[in-house]
């Protein structure tokens, strides 16, 4: 009877211990950061704290005063930002910058450490590689991708390669006149830098030596013409935008902004990617204009999120681990106008939605189960909120 009361006991302080962490899990505050275009209002970089249990934001004011900071990128020690400022003319050049901030652990303040030209105009996604040695751009309207070496005190150098992307066009004369780089992050190895160029419909995939910054292409797989370089290559007019891998690296989901689709690649462990299926984004018989802007998985690697701008909605996709291919589950108003950019939390019980054109940020309840959405319900107003990231506190 005494072990049984003591297994008892040992159950009842595991079941507290555990109801004890999961509230400690569900309070877990962050803070999130707002880039957005200063065209229309906007000052610059914006901050909130987020808290997880309540789905509350609370202003922090503004971070930082810099102009059109489109996409952010936080690194893994959470102790600098970096973002591109999305302009097309930097110090008389047909370019754009890169900036560099410090941030303040207490304050949650942006300090600028300093700007360098991005060397292609209209920069308009940023990231690390997986050293935190380097950060890579994709000038959208430069049509070429450049690595930027960072010193320890979080300064960015210049660019240590800059690479232009090559190939035959799409068949949208009005958005796929010259290739349009649109994003770019390196693979799990740090070994390759995976690039989505808009107007080539493909992800074109360049060697990338983390000791040297260098982006190189692959001649090993070029056509005779020179042309036809390494790459994942999408259906005709797709417009390939942003792009999600699976956590083993097995699977690549791209976002084709132009006909709103996602596109699934299976990896064949050599880099080289099969297309599996396309799936739309849309709603049966939808006849409307509209441009897919973002594209995410939730942590648990179950399920896969789009954001329609027309549409203005955001679809939900079950995937399926062992083949990798999705299952529409449902697609919900993403609370706003033009859902540019939507981030799940850290704690993957929320997504966040930024809207644009009506300038709002809406938080959405995800349920563990299903990936559903609920609840949506607006946390901030901001100017031309165009990209969501957060940092852990």
């Amino acid at each position: 009877m005494k072990n049984a009361g003591r297994i008892r006991c040992a159950f009842l302080m595991l079941l507290l211990f555990c109801a004890t962490a999961s509230t400690l899990a569900k309070s877990k505050k962050y803070v999130f950061y707002v880039g957005t275009y200063t065209d229309t209002g906007s000052k610059g970089i914006y901050a909130y704290e987020f808290d997880a249990a309540s789905g509350k934001a609370s202003p922090l004011g503004v971070a930082a005063e810099t102009s059109n900071p489109s996409f952010l990128a936080v690194d893994a020690r959470r102790k600098f930002l970096y973002a591109v400022n999305e302009t097309h003319d930097y110090k008389g050049a047909a370019s754009g910058s890169v900036t560099a901030f410090a941030v303040d652990p207490k304050t949650h303040n942006l300090r600028e450490l300093n700007e360098v030209a991005s060397r292609g105009a209209d920069p308009c996604y940023i990231s690390l590689d997986k050293s935190g040695n380097y950060v890579l751009v994709a000038n959208y309207n430069g049509g070429n991708v450049a690595a930027f070496p960072l010193a320890a005190d979080g300064h960015i150098g210049e660019a240590s390669s800059v690479i232009q992307d090559e190939g035959a066009v799409g068949p949208n004369k009005e958005r796929q006149e010259k290739p349009h780089a649109h994003w770019i992050e390196t693979s799990a190895r740090n070994r390759f830098a995976y690039v989505s160029d808009l107007g080539l419909d493909r992800v074109l995939i360049y060697k990338f030596d983390a000791d040297k910054g260098a982006l190189t292409r692959d001649g090993s797989s070029a056509s005779p013409d020179g042309k036809d370089f390494f790459s994942a290559t999408l259906a005709p007019g797709t417009g390939p935008r942003h792009v999600a891998f699976s956590s083993d690296g097995q699977f690549m989901y791209v976002l084709g902004e132009l006909d709103s689709t996602v596109t699934v690649f299976a990896n064949d462990a050599k880099e080289t990617y099969k297309s599996v299926q396309k799936i739309s984004a849309l709603p049966s018989g939808f006849s409307g204009k509209n441009d897919a802007a973002e594209i995410a998985m939730h942590p648990t690697g179950k399920f896969l999120y789009t954001s329609n701008r027309g549409d203005d909605s955001i679809a939900l996709f079950a995937i399926d681990k062992g083949r990798g291919t999705l299952t529409f589950v449902e697609r919900v108003p993403g609370g706003g106008k033009t859902p540019r950019n939507f981030a799940v939390d850290p704690s993957g019980a929320h997504l966040l939605v930024a809207n644009q054109e009506s300038g709002n940020i809406v938080a959405f309840q995800i349920d563990a189960q299903t990936g559903k959405l609920s609840g949506g319900s607006e946390v901030a107003r901001v100017p031309s909120p165009v990209c969501l990231v957060f940092l852990e506190e």
